[in-house]
């Protein structure tokens, strides 16, 4: 991103969005540790005390990160969830499928997300917790949809059942990203298999 050379090139609103996507992108090049209001100023060439005005300091900074995922995530369901042109178990394999290529195009943004630096501490703000409850609240909703559809089994407890698809999820995804699976073929496999241990028709 370019750099400007005065904050005066911008409206207020503009430069906290402005601030945001440069974080985020300085998060998916250099990940979290690589980040700083500082380092973040330089990059868009404002004062050093600007980005102080919009994110109080570095954990503010990163929840509103996270956000931005969860919002992204949660559009990229919506729009899965609403496609009435493809069948229930294709639109489960799907959201099997989208996640983890959320996942693992964007390790970085993941790991902020769902890791230990927000989660672990008890500095996840409102902004943070008000798109991450939502995003799975989305999947319980599909979850007993699909148990009403006959493709996921009845008897369980739809929380239950939506927690365990998430964990599936969420191991598979950790599993490239961290390297002990490269082999894309592999995943696909992998993806196949769970998504038949589910699915019940």
């Amino acid at each position: 991103m370019a750099s400007l050379s005065s904050s005066n090139n911008y409206h207020h609103g503009d430069l906290h969005q402005t601030l945001l996507d440069a974080a985020s992108a300085m998060v998916a090049e250099e990940g979290i540790d690589g980040l700083s209001l500082r380092k973040l100023a330089e990059r868009v060439g404002v004062s050093r005390t600007a980005p102080y005005h919009h994110f109080k300091d570095k954990q503010t900074l990163l929840c509103a990160i996270a956000a931005e995922g969860f919002r992204l995530r949660t559009k990229q369901a919506q729009v899965l969830f609403a496609d009435e042109t493809i069948s229930p178990q294709q639109r489960f394999r799907s959201f099997f499928r989208d996640y983890i290529a959320f996942a693992t195009k964007s390790p970085q943004m993941y790991e902020l997300m769902f890791g230990g630096t927000i989660w672990h501490s008890e500095h996840q703000n409102d902004e943070l917790r008000q798109v991450a409850y939502p995003c799975f609240q989305q999947q319980l909703g599909m979850t007993k949809q699909w148990q009403q559809q006959g493709l996921l089994p009845a008897d369980q407890d739809p929380l239950r059942l939506a927690q365990v698809t998430w964990g599936t999820m969420h191991g598979i995804a950790r599993l490239v990203n961290d390297g002990v699976y490269a082999d894309s073929s592999h995943v696909a496999e992998m993806i196949d298999c769970a998504v038949a241990l589910f699915v019940r028709k």
